[in-house]
């Protein structure tokens, strides 16, 4: 089938985005003021929709799987899988948990421990901070999160394979708005697409910086343009190469690569540092989080005039959802062949259990040292940034001058992994023609145009401007896409009251429309 570029999606992305940057170049506090108060509105507004929702996705979860529904084929019983069980899950692992998990997990917690909310009366650094810390952990890095990718991505896979539907987030609204959403499509498309990108360079930015303060204790001198512009490239040449070799064999690959590595990681973590205090406080903190997880997982702040929700908790979700309709694309198109209960288990369910595992040997290891071991890693992290800070936490373990050069490769296969399957998905999302039968392989100049536009823009913004401004831009897709979703939702009430209609036909629908 010939395919061809989708004009709407792509030109007023890649113009929005350009125009972004130049005018974050020209004038940086006027673009600062006006996005951080654009940001702010939508969470002031908003935070009860946002917190709402993020829950509700992961209830309706739970309903689908325990549902007739959850017995369907993804493309019909007569479906062939695209991918093994094993790889399924290794690439969805890499394409959600990204670089952000090898970081944050150990820099998050302190924050929580030396700064939890102002109405909750802790005290920083006390015990019930520490459990307050990791019980927020496991809110905003588990099954939350996971919702918020898995319930669109299965609409998008439905939809897609069994209703026939284009390669189009406009898609997943068909079951609720008809035939008639294509005039909308580009449109849609054209809005997620903007956030995921945006979503892409400040993450890339944060990764360069990362590898970039790595690469320092080993490369005298200073983290400086050229240094950042070296790292990013070859970031961005990597994952180019991988997404454009298809999906069986780079993506496939670097994921399988990363998952053994992450998994080497953790198991080396877990037996040389505090075992035993990370079984314990990771038992006794999971325990709180399943305690109080409907009271945190729609805490607003607004009876204590708190703004922690809006740094922590709320910014989470709204970013999640920033990315989430892209990322369902890509979740969607490798599910091929497999039941709707068996996508839950492999998008949601195995990837949470993951990181609460995660969670438990990497956030417990930092409250550790930061409390018990004489190990001030908060001050690392005031002082320092991030991207000091797990460094400096395996430097406290047996074989650091090992583990820390591994560490770089690690962050940076971490990056590429969730990179090239994002890229896949927006170079498929900007063509015209595909179909659930078609080959969904867009072919190297769009993956490379795309890899090109994140790198330069991640340039430009970590080097000469800051990441918080691309950050904030990409957060402000947050909102509409979380309406996207919701909408969205509606199809899986609908196909759970007439399950006949996810039944595969023949009838295939024209894209001459999808610009």
């Amino acid at each position: 089938m010939r395919t061809s570029i989708r004009p709407g999606v792509f030109w007023p992305t890649f113009l929005v985005l350009m125009a972004a940057v130049v005018a974050s170049y020209v004038d940086l506090d006027a673009f600062l003021a006006g996005t951080s108060a654009l940001n702010s509105a939508i969470l002031d507004h908003f935070s009860w929709l946002f917190s709402l929702a993020s829950l509700y996705l992961l209830l309706l979860a739970v309903v689908v799987y325990v549902s007739p529904l959850g017995r369907i084929r993804i493309g019909g019983e007569q479906a062939t899988r695209l991918l093994s069980p094993l790889r399924w899950f290794s690439i969805t692992l890499c394409t959600t948990l990204a670089v952000g998990v090898l970081f944050w997990t150990t820099a998050e917690p302190l924050y929580h421990l030396m700064g939890p909310p102002a109405s909750s009366g802790l005290e920083a650094g006390s015990a019930d901070a520490a459990l307050f810390s990791m019980s927020t952990m496991f809110l905003h890095w588990a099954f939350t999160p996971y919702a918020i990718y898995a319930v669109p991505a299965l609409i998008f896979a439905l939809a897609f394979y069994n209703r026939r539907q284009r390669f189009s987030i406009s898609s997943m609204l068909e079951p609720l708005l008809g035939e008639g959403v294509k005039r909308y499509a580009g449109a849609i498309d054209a809005l997620a697409l903007y956030a995921l990108v945006a979503g892409m360079a400040s993450t890339l930015g944060t990764g360069a910086l990362t590898i970039a303060g790595g690469v320092g204790q080993y490369v005298e001198g200073d983290t400086n343009p050229l240094r950042l512009g070296v790292i990013i490239a070859i970031i961005v040449v990597t994952f180019v190469i991988s997404a454009a070799s298809g999906l069986q064999r780079g993506i496939a690959r670097l994921s399988s690569l990363n998952a053994w590595l992450l998994l080497a990681l953790g198991l080396f973590v877990f037996v040389f540092g505090p075992t035993l205090f990370m079984l314990q406080l990771g038992v006794e903190s999971f325990g709180v989080y399943l305690d109080n997880f409907f009271t945190r997982s729609l805490f607003t702040g607004a009876a204590g005039d708190d703004q922690w929700p809006y740094w922590w908790s709320i910014f989470y979700w709204a970013v999640w959802f920033a990315w989430a309709p892209v990322a369902a694309l890509f979740l969607g198109k490798i599910s091929r062949g497999y039941t709707v209960r068996e996508f839950l288990r492999v998008n949601l369910l195995y990837p949470a259990l993951f990181a609460v595992v995660w969670i438990t040997i990497f956030s417990s290891a930092a409250i550790y040292y930061q409390l018990h071991a004489g190990v001030d890693l908060n001050a690392v992290l005031e002082d320092r940034g991030i991207e000091h800070l797990l460094y400096t936490l395996f430097r406290e373990l047996p074989l650091a001058g090992l583990w820390i050069p591994l560490l770089l490769f690690i962050a940076f296969i971490s990056y590429v992994t969730v990179a090239d399957s994002n890229t896949d998905a927006i170079g498929n999302l900007c063509t015209r023609g595909l179909t659930a039968d078609s080959d969904l392989n867009t072919g190297l100049p769009m993956k490379v145009l795309w890899g090109v536009i994140v790198g330069v823009v991640s340039w430009v913004m970590v080097s000469f401007v800051g990441i918080d401004g691309v950050k904030m831009l990409s957060n402000l897709g947050g909102l509409p896409a979380m309406l996207i979703i919701l909408a969205a939702s509606s199809a899986l009430w609908i196909w759970l009251k007439h399950p006949e209609r996810l039944t595969p036909t023949d009838i295939h629908h024209s894209d001459q429309d999808s610009r």
